[in-house]
C-alpha cells in the first residue's frame, strides 16, 4: 500500500474491521434501548457499544491477544474521530474528545472486569449506562444479557472473534 493509496482513501482494511463492525451492530441491538432502558441517544449508544467492546477486549486479554486488542482500540479511535467530525467537532477539539473517550473506555474496562469477577455488573452499569439512576428491571435485563454475552465470548477463539463471530 503506497502513500498515494493512503492519501486518497484506498487504505488497507483493518484486520479487526469485521470484529469492530460486529461490536457496533451488537451495541445497536434494539433490546438494549427498549427492554434495557439505555437512553437511545448518542451518549447511550456510545455507552452500549463501549460495554460490548470492553467485554470483547476482556476476552482478547484472556486469550493473550494484545495486538488484536490494541488494533481494536485503534478502530474505535478512528470511528470516534469520524463520528465527531460528522457531528461538527473541528480539528482543534477532536484530540480532546477522543482522549476523553479513551479514558472512558479504560475506566469502563476496569469496571466491567471487576463486575464480572464479582458476578454482578449492576454497579458498573448503574454508573456507566444509567448515570446513577438505573431502573431495576431494565438494569437486570442488561446485566443478564451482558453476563451471558461474556460467558459466550469465553467459548470463542481469537480467530472466530476476528471474523466477527459473536455469541448469540
Amino acid at each position: 500500500m503506497g502513500l498515494i493509496d493512503t492519501l486518497f482513501g484506498r487504505a488497507k482494511a483493518s484486520p479487526t474491521a469485521a470484529l469492530y463492525e460486529a461490536i457496533v451492530a451488537r451495541g445497536r441491538a434494539p433490546h438494549w434501548y427498549l427492554r434495557g432502558g439505555v437512553p437511545d441517544t448518542l451518549d447511550g449508544r456510545f455507552d452500549m457499544i463501549t460495554a460490548i467492546m470492553c467485554l470483547v477486549m476482556l476476552r482478547l486479554e484472556a486469550l493473550a491477544a494484545r495486538a488484536t486488542s490494541a488494533r481494536l482500540a485503534e478502530d474505535f479511535i478512528a470511528d470516534m474521530d469520524a463520528q465527531l467530525r460528522q457531528s461538527g467537532v473541528g480539528d482543534v477539539g477532536i484530540g480532546k474528545h477522543v482522549g476523553q473517550m479513551m479514558a472512558l473506555l479504560g475506566g469502563r474496562l476496569g469496571a466491567y472486569r471487576e463486575g464480572l469477577a464479582a458476578g454482578d455488573l449492576t454497579g458498573a452499569l448503574t454508573r456507566n449506562l444509567y448515570r446513577g439512576d438505573a431502573p431495576p428491571a431494565a438494569c437486570a435485563h442488561v446485566a443478564a444479557a451482558l453476563t451471558a454475552f461474556s460467558a459466550g465470548l469465553g467459548e470463542i477463539s481469537a480467530q472466530r472473534l476476528l471474523a466477527g463471530d459473536m455469541p448469540a
